[in-house]
């Protein structure tokens, strides 16, 4: 039997930056990866800290910004590369009234760090409102993050490419195949459903659309425009735009309809020609109360759980790793608003 100190079962947000905070503290552990393309994986990777629709930020935004960009150059030191893209979000104004009440929310000290005061016009695209840039917004290179990281991994003999198998776990002895364990940790998205320990935590999946377009007329690269979704660049001349919304849809193959919405909504304001080149879907975990669920089992000690990251699993997966660590090996309570115990 190998004996390590952490099992992460779920290879998202959740589980790559807890296997972060594992690093830095120089803990034993390996990652399961069942081998398939999560939400995490297919996800836009905006690092944004404002909730658009409304011109409101959210809870410890600031703090989550911060926490990311040290936690990106923290993991620079073993990748070699930060993943961080400083393109920032500038949201098209539909009207008049939107301009003022950005400007007007663009006061608040709440908002003053997020919301610039200079309205901008981009070029190629309509936005006769011009637009709000949001300072400290930025993406992550998906791809790059999750290859880098996964290389890191199977390097340093911490990558176990299977499923894991609920029925091998003998959770008296602390035990895994050939492994025991002091804590194991389930960062699995969606697929907690089917986790014989946590699947009665209230995680509802939220079906997301995105496309990658060609277009025939080039725009500024260094933006991420953001109307009904967002738009920016990628790999091999390539836009992404989306992703959609859906609590209902929940099968698992490419809905025509979201097709439909993102290509009108990409044709809202991109007045020339775009032939869709791909499509993709995942599931987001999402919450009710829109906070993550974070916790250990009520019987089962030194099992945890990560999860309900939703829309923003990269702010939060990021944060709350730190908080997760600091209540397993520093005894620190967890917040209150993402205990696990507070749906009892």
């Amino acid at each position: 039997m190998k004996n390590i100190e952490y099992i992460i079962v779920g290879d998202g947000y959740a589980g790559l930056f807890f296997a972060h905070q594992l690093i830095k503290n120089n803990k034993s552990f390996v990652i399961f990866s069942e081998g398939r393309k999560s939400a995490s994986q297919v996800s836009a990777g905006i690092i944004n800290p404002v909730v658009l629709k409304k011109f409101t930020t959210f809870w410890k935004a600031q703090e989550q910004i911060d926490f990311l960009t040290q936690t990106l150059e923290e993991i620079k030191s073993y990748t070699g590369k930060n993943y961080w893209i400083g393109s920032s979000i500038h949201r098209i104004f539909h009207d008049e009234n939107e301009q003022n009440l950005w400007m007007k929310k663009s006061g608040n000290e709440e908002l003053s760090g997020f919301l610039s005061q200079n309205f901008e016009h981009i070029d190629g695209v309509k936005n006769d409102f011009d637009t709000g840039k949001v300072i400290q917004s930025a993406r992550l290179d998906v791809s790059g993050f999750f290859n880098g990281l996964f290389s890191y991994f199977e390097k340093n003999g911490r990558f176990i490419k299977e499923k894991f198998d609920y029925t091998q776990l003998d959770v008296e002895t602390s035990s895994y195949k050939d492994f025991t364990f002091k804590n194991i940790i389930f960062c699995e998205g969606i697929g907690v459903k089917d986790n014989p320990y946590f699947s009665a935590i209230p995680i509802n999946p939220n079906k997301g659309h995105h496309i990658k377009v060609k277009l025939s007329r080039e725009i500024p690269k260094d933006v991420t425009i953001k109307k009904k979704h967002f738009l920016f660049p990628v790999n091999d001349g390539l836009h992404f735009y989306g992703g959609t919304y859906d609590r209902e849809q929940l099968h698992h193959h490419i809905d025509d309809s979201a097709v439909v919405q993102l290509v009108n909504g990409l044709s809202e304001f991109y007045p020339h020609d775009f032939e869709v080149k791909e499509v993709n879907f995942g599931f987001r975990p999402t919450v009710k109360d829109r906070r993550p669920i974070i916790g250990n089992h009520p019987d089962y000690k030194n099992l945890y759980v990560f999860n309900g990251l939703g829309a923003r699993g990269i702010l939060n997966g990021c944060y709350f790793s730190k908080s997760l660590y600091d209540c397993i090996e520093e005894n620190i309570p967890l917040h209150a608003e993402v205990d696990i115990n507070r749906f009892k």
